[in-house]
This record gives C-alpha cells, sequence and structure tokens, in this order.
C-alpha cells in the first residue's frame, strides 16, 4: 500500500510528538517549583499581568471552568494565588498572585532557557517555531 498515508509524514504526529517530548523535559524542571505543566500556564498568564478573572484566565489559556477551577483552588492551597469577588461586579472573580506567587516567578525564569537547551535550539529558531505554531493554531480555529 505504497498510497497510504505515513505516519511520519503527519503533521498531526509530530506536534503531539514533540508535546510529549516538551512536556517530559519540563516535568522535571516544574516539580522544582511544586508545579504542574497547567499550574505553571496559569501562573505565567498571572505573572505577566495580575489580577486576571477566572474568565480572563480561561479565555487566554483555553480552559473551560470546570478545568480551570480545580487548578486555582489548588494554586490557592499552595499559597500562591487567591481568588476574591470583585467589589465592582459580585459575578467577576479575580485571581490575585500571593507574595509567594510574585517570588516564584524568579525560580520560574530559567525555565525557557533550559528547555531551549534541552530542545538544542537557537531563540532564533525557537520563535520561529512559536510563530510557526501560532500561525497554525489560529488558522485551524478559523477553519470551523
Amino acid at each position: 500500500m505504497t498510497d497510504a498515508p505515513r505516519l511520519d509524514r503527519q503533521v498531526c504526529f509530530a506536534l503531539y510528538s514533540a508535546s510529549k517530548a516538551a512536556t517530559a523535559v519540563y516535568r522535571p524542571m516544574l516539580e522544582e517549583l511544586g508545579l504542574t505543566y497547567p499550574q505553571y500556564l496559569v501562573m505565567l498568564v498571572l505573572w505577566e499581568s495580575d489580577p486576571r478573572s477566572v474568565r480572563e484566565l480561561g479565555e487566554e489559556l483555553g480552559l473551560d471552568s470546570g478545568t480551570l477551577s480545580p487548578l486555582l483552588k489548588r494554586l490557592e492551597a499552595l499559597g500562591l494565588v487567591e481568588r476574591r469577588r470583585s467589589a465592582q461586579d459580585e459575578r467577576r472573580v479575580e485571581v490575585f498572585l500571593t507574595d509567594a506567587g510574585v517570588s516564584l516567578s524568579t525560580k520560574a525564569q530559567s525555565i525557557p532557557q533550559r528547555l531551549a537547551a534541552a530542545a538544542g535550539l537557537s531563540a532564533a529558531d525557537l520563535d520561529q517555531l512559536r510563530n510557526t505554531l501560532s500561525r497554525l493554531t489560529a488558522a485551524l480555529h478559523d477553519s470551523h
């Protein structure tokens, strides 16, 4: 069957394999921080700008409230974030970094460089890859 699609030529499999490999490299780095990968993503968003509403976090990360709420509850139990109802709108829950959450960003600063070193790619290569993947993601979202 020479006309059959080949696994090694499938973009979906290359993305899947790269994602698994990257997550495996991240895991021990994140264990040093006491975070899971999804928790790390939440912290990245908050380190960029806090407070953020739960809704904003969900939209930025592409997570529904059923997935995000347990993540936030665990981060709160770790003392890294605090959830509070907005004074202006009781329906809005805002997520704030605690002092411990802010200081954790210092420990996390080396993670991107460590991943780049493990990947054996230059910063320019990684930027190009990220940009290509972002374009792919946007195009696929727009296609359905």
